[in-house]
């Protein structure tokens, strides 16, 4: 059986990943997806900070970024929460297909760019949160 240590370890692994898999798709032009990809970066982050939080091996099987901060006691800055609003939209819109066209629009090069840096700094405060 895993410890929490191990269970959290995961959750940053794979969070890195995810994170290097969101780089190589915006390289590779597929924007949507990169972005997509990001936010279970974020989300990978959040679990982890959540199983520290509440001693729990299993965090909530949930996609909604404010949500698992709330639930890991991280407290957000209004700035921060207008992101993870943002970022969650990512997670929908990029997935179905009612929403993909329309997303696939909204995701030009810079407005991922953009939003990919952001996610990558957000990603670094978030890791110096886990002990």
């Amino acid at each position: 059986m895993m410890s929490l240590e191990e269970h959290i370890e995961h959750w940053l692994k794979t969070s890195e990943k995810d994170l290097e898999s969101a780089s190589n798709m915006f390289s590779a032009g597929i924007y949507d997806w990169s972005l997509f990809v990001a936010h279970l970066a974020l989300e990978k982050l959040l679990k982890a900070l959540w199983i520290q939080a509440n001693q729990q091996a299993f965090p909530p099987k949930i996609h909604n970024l404010m949500k698992l901060a709330e639930q890991a006691g991280i407290e957000l800055t209004e700035e921060q929460v207008e992101f993870f609003r943002l970022v969650n939209q990512f997670h929908l819109e990029a997935r179905y297909q009612e929403y993909k066209d329309d997303f696939q629009k909204i995701a030009t090069k810079e407005f991922s760019n953009h939003n990919l840096i952001k996610i990558k700094e957000v990603c670094l405060w978030l890791k110096s949160q886990i002990i």
